[in-house]
C-alpha cells in the first residue's frame, strides 16, 4: 500500500520540524543553554594569555625567565628636561636646580621608588640641552596608570616654576592613563552603537518591530552565551580583550545574518501563499541548509588562526569559531520555535511607510532584475568591467607594505604625549624603548658574569648598536640582570631592528656567549615586534592553504559541483584581493585618507592582511552559499540555468543587501575610532562586505555562472564517490507530499 508523508530531507530541515513541533522545549532548551553556559563561565572566571605564552622565540624566553623567577617588572617613567630655545645647557645652574626640583617633587608623592638623577646616569643628551630623570611607580605594573595621576600633576608644578625648559613625563603608566583617558571609551562606544545601528536597519528591511528584534535577539544570546563558553575554554586556550572584542563583532554580523536570512525566506513563502506550518518547513530545508552550509565554512576559516601559533590570533580564532558555531545552531533550532510561536504576530510593531518593499510579484528585487537583466544579457562584457575593476582596486595591493605601527602613528600628533615621546627619541634615539636583555646565570655576581656584562656594555656602544646609556640592574636572590640597551634609529623601525640584529648576532655572541650555562635573550619593544613578525611571516602560508583548502572541499561536497567550488574561492581571494588594495591605498598612499583621518600612516598594521584574510573568506561565504544555493534550488525546480540564476540572484538580492549594509555599518564605526589600526581594521572590513555584497554577488557570479552555463554543476566521474552533503532544496519537495509504493520507492512529488 502506498503512504503519503510529508517529508524534509537534511539535517537543517529536521532540525527546524523538530523545533516548530515542540515549540516551547526549543526555546527552553536555548535558554537554559545560554543561561549555564554564563553561569558556568563566570564561575570559572576567564584565564588571560600570559606574557610568557604572547610569542615564541626569544621574547617568549625572556618573559618566562622574569615569571619563573617571580620578578614583577615596575612601570618606569622618564621626565625629560630641554631647553626651549636652546639657551640653557645641563650644566647650568637653572637647568640643574629644575632637575632637583623634579627629583624632589617625583619622590614627594610616595607613589614612585628607585628616582635617578641624569648627572648620576649620564642620561644626558649629546647636545646638553636634554636630560632625563627616571623612576618606577610603586606597586603592580598593570595597574599603574590608576596611580600615577598625583605624580603627573608634581610635575606639571615643576614646569609652571620653569617657564624656559620644557618639562614633561612619559612612560609605560603615564602612556597607559592617557590612553585610557583618550581612548578607553572608544570600544565600548563602538561595541554599544553596534546593536541600535543593526536594529535601525532591521526596521528598514522588515518594516516591523518583531521582525527586527528577532535576529538582534538571536544574536546578543549567541554572544552571552559564548562569552561564558569563553570563560571555560580560557583554562585550556587563554583569551585576551581583543578575542572578545573580536567575537563581538563577528557575532553580531553571523548572528543577525543567519535570522535574517531564514526569516526573510519564512516571510516569502508565505507571500506565496503557502501556510505557516509549510512556509517554516520550506525556510528550514533551504535558508536553514545554507546557514548551516555557510556556518561550518566560516568555522573552517576562523580555525585557521589556530595555526598562527600566536596567542592573540589563538584566541581570537577560537572566540569567533565559537560564536559561529553557537549562532549557526541557535539559527536552525530555536529560531523556527519562536517564529511558529509567533505565527502572524512577527509582523507587529509595523512602521509606516517601511512596510512596503520595492519588489514584484515574486519576491524579487526590482532593482537587481534590472541590473541582471544587462549582466546575462552581456555575460562576457559584465565579466570583464567587475573582473577588470576589482583587478584595478586591488593593485595597489602588490606595494603593501607591513609594519608595527610606532606611536605618531597609531595616535597622530593630536595628543601631547606623542609629541613628548618624539622629542625623547629625537634627544636620545631608542631610549624611550630600549632592548632589554634578560641575563640568567647560576651565580650572577660570579667574577666571569660581571666581567661579561662589563663588556656587553661596552660593546654594545662600540659596535654601533647603541649610543649609550646602557643601564644594568641586578636581581641578585634570583640570579638574574637586566640590562637595558637604547637602540641607534629609535622610533624608525627599520633602523632600531638593524641595532637589534647587531646586538643579538655579534654583540652577544662576542660577550655573553662566551660563559658557559648564561641564558641572555633580548626582548623589548622592538624585540617584540621583530619576533611577532617573524612568527607570523611563517603562518601566513600554512593559514592560507588550510583555509583555501578545506573551505573548497566543503563547496565541493555542499554542491557536489566542482565548477562551484573553484568559483566560489576565485571570487573570495578576489573580494579579499580588492580588500587589500582599498587599505594600502588609503594608509598607505593616502589616497583619500583625509576622510577617515588617517594622513600620514604610511604603512598597514603587521597582523591586519592575514586577520581580514580569515575573517573576510569566512564572511564572504555566507553570501556565496545562500545565494548558489538558492541557484541550485531553482535549478531543482526544473528551471534552465539562466533562468535559476535569474531567479536565484533577485530573490536573495534584498536579504543579501539587508545583511552587507549591517555589516559595512557595523564595520564602519570600528572605522571611527582614534587608533589607526582599528581605523584600517574597519575601513578594510566594510570595504570588503561591500565589494562582496555588490560586484561579486550582483555582477560577477551571475556573469561567470551563465558564461558557464551547464557545466556549473559539472562534477568528474572519478569525485562521484565523495560523501553526498546536498539535500534537495526545491521548496516543492519539501511542501508536497512524497508519495511511495509498498517497498519504499519514490512515485512522485
Amino acid at each position: 500500500m502506498g503512504n503519503g508523508d510529508t517529508r524534509v530531507r537534511g539535517l537543517a530541515a529536521r532540525a527546524g520540524g523538530w523545533s516548530a513541533r515542540h515549540r516551547w522545549a526549543a526555546v527552553g532548551i536555548w535558554v537554559l543553554f545560554v543561561v549555564l553556559a554564563m553561569g558556568l563561565g563566570s564561575a570559572a572566571g576567564r584565564v588571560d594569555v600570559k606574557d610568557s605564552d604572547q610569542l615564541k622565540g626569544e621574547t617568549h624566553t625572556a618573559a618566562k625567565i622574569i615569571e619563573d623567577a617571580g620578578i614583577d617588572e615596575p612601570a618606569g617613567e622618564t621626565v625629560l628636561i630641554q631647553s626651549k630655545d636652546g639657551g640653557l645647557k645641563a650644566t647650568d645652574a637653572d637647568f640643574r636646580a629644575a632637575v632637583t626640583a623634579v627629583v624632589e617633587a617625583v619622590e614627594g608623592t610616595g607613589k614612585v621608588t628607585d628616582v635617578t638623577s641624569p648627572y648620576d646616569t649620564q642620561t644626558i643628551s649629546k647636545d646638553g640641552r636634554s636630560a632625563l630623570v627616571q623612576f618606577d611607580m610603586r606597586g603592580d605594573a598593570e595597574t599603574a596608570g590608576e596611580r600615577v595621576e598625583p605624580v603627573l600633576k608634581a610635575v606639571e608644578a615643576v614646569q609652571k616654576e620653569h617657564g624656559s625648559l620644557r618639562i614633561e613625563e612619559i612612560g609605560g603608566a603615564s602612556m597607559m592613563k592617557t590612553f585610557d583617558d583618550a581612548f578607553g571609551d572608544d570600544f565600548k562606544k563602538a561595541e554599544y552603537s553596534a546593536v541600535p545601528v543593526a536594529l535601525g536597519i532591521l526596521l528598514i528591511a522588515f518594516g516591523a518591530l518583531v521582525a527586527a528584534l528577532l535576529p538582534v535577539a538571536l544574536a546578543l544570546t549567541a554572544i552571552i552565551a559564548t562569552m561564558g563558553l569563553m570563560g571555560i575554554v580560557s583554562h585550556f586556550q587563554p583569551m585576551t580583550d581583543a578575542a572578545n572584542s573580536v567575537m563581538l563583532l563577528v557575532g553580531l554580523a553571523v548572528g543577525v545574518d543567519y535570522c535574517l536570512f531564514y526569516l526573510r525566506r519564512e516571510r516569502e513563502e508565505r507571500e506565496a501563499g503557502r501556510d505557516a506550518q509549510t512556509a517554516l518547513r520550506i525556510a528550514a530545508a533551504t535558508s536553514g541548509r545554507a546557514i548551516i552550509v555557510s556556518g561550518v565554512t566560516v568555522c573552517v576559516a576562523m580555525a585557521g588562526m589556530l595555526f598562527t601559533g600566536l596567542a592573540e590570533f589563538e584566541a581570537m580564532g577560537l572566540a569567533s569559531l565559537m560564536v559561529v558555531a553557537v549562532a549557526m545552531v541557535g539559527s536552525v533550532t530555536v529560531l523556527p520555535a519562536l517564529l511558529s510561536l509567533l505565527g502572524g504576530r512577527v509582523e507587529k510593531g509595523r512602521i509606516p511607510f517601511l512596510g512596503r518593499r520595492r519588489r514584484n510579484g515574486n519576491g524579487e528585487s526590482r532593482f537587481w532584475t534590472a541590473v541582471l537583466k544587462g549582466v546575462l544579457a552581456r555575460p562576457v562584457i559584465s565579466v570583464v568591467v567587475a573582473a577588470g575593476a576589482l583587478l584595478a582596486i586591488a593593485a595597489p595591493a602588490l606595494g603593501m607594505k607591513t609594519q608595527n605601527l610606532t606611536l605618531d602613528q597609531e595616535f597622530g600628533d593630536s595628543l601631547p604625549i606623542v609629541q613628548t615621546y618624539n622629542r625623547v627619541n629625537e634627544a636620545f634615539p631608542g631610549g624611550s624603548e630600549p632592548a632589554e636583555v634578560v641575563v640568567r646565570a647560576d651565580d650572577i655576581n660570579a667574577p666571569e658574569v660581571r666581567a661579561a656584562l662589563a663588556d656587553f656594555k661596552q660593546e654594545a656602544v662600540a659596535s654601533g648598536a647603541s649610543r649609550g646609556p646602557v643601564e644594568i640592574k641586578l636581581h641578585d636572590q634570583q640570579n638574574i640582570a637586566f640590562v637595558y640597551v637604547p637602540l641607534v634609529g629609535g622610533s624608525d623601525l627599520d633602523k632600531a631592528g638593524a641595532s637589534l640584529d647587531k646586538l643579538r648576532d655579534e654583540v652577544r655572541p662576542a660577550t655573553l656567549g662566551k660563559v658557559d650555562g648564561l641564558e641572555a635573550p633580548v626582548t623589548g619593544q622592538v624585540a617584540g615586534s621583530q619576533d611577532f613578525n617573524d612568527q607570523l611571516a611563517g603562518a601566513v602560508v600554512p593559514v592560507f592553504a588550510f583555509v583555501v583548502v578545506f573551505a573548497f572541499a566543503l563547496m565541493l561536497l555542499s554542491f557536489r559541483s566542482l565548477t562551484i567550488a573553484i568559483t566560489s574561492i576565485v571570487l573570495n581571494l578576489l573580494s579579499v584581493g580588492a580588500a587589500y588594495g582599498i587599505l594600502v591605498a588609503v594608509f598607505q598612499h593616502g589616497w583619500g585618507a583625509s576622510l577617515v583621518g588617517a594622513e600620514g600612516v604610511g604603512a598597514i598594521i603587521t597582523w591586519l592582511p592575514l586577520f581580514l584574510f580569515v575573517i573576510l573568506f569566512g564572511l564572504s561565504m555566507d553570501y556565496h552559499v545562500f545565494v548558489v544555493s538558492r541557484i541550485r534550488e531553482a535549478r531543482l525546480r526544473g528551471r534552465t540555468t539562466k533562468d535559476a540564476i535569474q531567479h536565484g540572484v533577485v530573490t536573495t538580492a534584498g536579504v543579501v543587501t539587508s545583511a552587507a549594509v549591517i555589516m559595512v555599518a557595523v564595520f564602519a564605526i570600528f572605522g571611527t575610532l582614534s587608533m589607526q589600526s582599528m581605523k584600517q581594521m574597519g575601513v578594510g572590513l566594510a570595504a570588503a562586505v561591500l565589494i562582496d555584497a555588490t560586484i561579486i554577488r550582483g555582477v560577477l557570479l551571475p556573469a561567470v555562472m551563465a558564461l558557464l552555463g551547464e557545466r556549473n554543476w559539472y562534477l568528474p566521474k572519478w569525485l562521484h564517490r565523495l560523501p553526498d552533503l546536498t539535500h534537495d532544496e526545491s521548496a516543492d519537495a519539501v511542501a508536497r507530499p512524497v508519495v511511495r509504493d509498498d517497498e519504499g520507492e519514490r512515485l512522485g512529488v
